[in-house]
């Protein structure tokens, strides 16, 4: 197991969490309740404790997932979760970002209600709104700080600038965005900055959406129901065909060393940069296990270079084009 710190919180954590959307959203039917419950206590008895949700994974459905699974053994759970985006329950359409304090108010109660808890352990702004500046949203956020409803902050798809004016304002303890061997756009500014300033990056799709666990093939690809099949153009058309070539370049390496693909897309992750944790997500018990036996493995620098080549040849943005406009904003 490797523990690593959240930002400057004094807390540390399974730099292997477990991204929890997928029990409630996103890649098909939701889980059943008490197969998720069970499965999140079997994660926190392997050894995990860094559990992320949102308001938006299912509009309060996958936190009210975890207050049933942790309301009773808290102290063990690291809970991270967000606001911002707002939409509609009855259509689960999502309308735009409100990082207002009124909305922020509005959201943070709801989301300890939901997670039968009196407080948050790092709370994001899941998106930065375009229509305000972050240093008045983040100066709302940190109130929840001084209250005790939030215990630290952190941002998600944001770009460097944006941080910078945010850490002006209050210490932000973690940056989320999309980083694996498939995405690293965070390489170029942000992540250094977060080393330079002491902020954890968490890594979530470090697995590519599923893409870099092998499990999709030219004859096995996301249903309709799955939104990777309808917003990721790297799972559309001929990108998709052309990722997966990529993708066995993985499994090469992993066959190998006798891992899975997903083992040794995780462990690079893991080696990037120390300020790094990750949180794939998973509803089986399986992949839970299979992926924290990544913290094992020790890439070659060999193995390193030939991963890192892969990152310029992926084809597709990793959103469709209105969701690539609130990223690294």
């Amino acid at each position: 197991m490797i523990r690593r710190q959240i930002g400057r919180t004094g807390r540390d954590v399974n730099a292997i969490g477990l991204g929890c959307m997928g029990m409630s959203i996103a890649y098909g039917e939701p889980m059943d309740q008490a197969e998720a419950v069970k499965l999140l206590h079997e994660a926190l008895d392997l050894g995990v404790d860094h559990f992320d949700t949102a308001e938006l994974y299912g509009f309060g459905a996958n936190e009210t997932l975890l207050g049933e699974a942790f309301h009773d053994r808290r102290d063990r759970a690291f809970i991270a979760t967000k606001f911002g985006p707002v939409g509609d329950l009855a259509t689960r359409t999502v309308r735009g970002v409100d990082g207002s304090e009124a909305n922020m108010r509005r959201a943070v109660e709801q989301s300890l209600r939901c997670l039968k808890t009196d407080h948050i352990d790092l709370y994001y702004l899941h998106r930065k709104d375009p229509n305000l500046p972050i240093e008045e949203t983040v100066g709302a956020m940190a109130k929840l700080v001084q209250e005790g409803k939030v215990k630290a902050l952190g941002l998600s798809e944001v770009g460097a600038d944006t941080l910078r004016r945010a850490q002006a304002v209050h210490p932000i303890a973690a940056v989320q965005s999309e980083y694996s061997i498939f995405s690293r756009d965070v390489e170029k500014e942000v992540l250094p900055l977060c080393q330079e300033t002491g902020v954890t990056l968490v890594a979530y799709s470090p697995l590519g959406r599923g893409m870099l666990t092998g499990a999709f093939t030219r004859d096995h690809r996301p249903e309709a129901s799955d939104y990777r099949a309808a917003v990721s153009p790297r799972f559309q058309g001929d990108a998709y065909e052309a990722n997966l070539a990529l993708v066995e370049e993985i499994g090469k390496i992993a066959a190998a060393r006798g891992a899975g693909a997903s083992q040794v897309a995780l462990a690079w992750a893991l080696a990037s940069n120390p300020n790094v944790v990750t949180i794939p997500g998973t509803t089986r018990l399986a992949n839970l296990t299979s992926n924290l036996a990544a913290a094992d493995i020790a890439l070659t620098a060999e193995e390193t270079a030939s991963l890192n080549a892969l990152a310029a040849k992926v084809a597709g943005d990793r959103y469709d084009e209105r969701g690539m406009t609130l990223v690294n904003a």
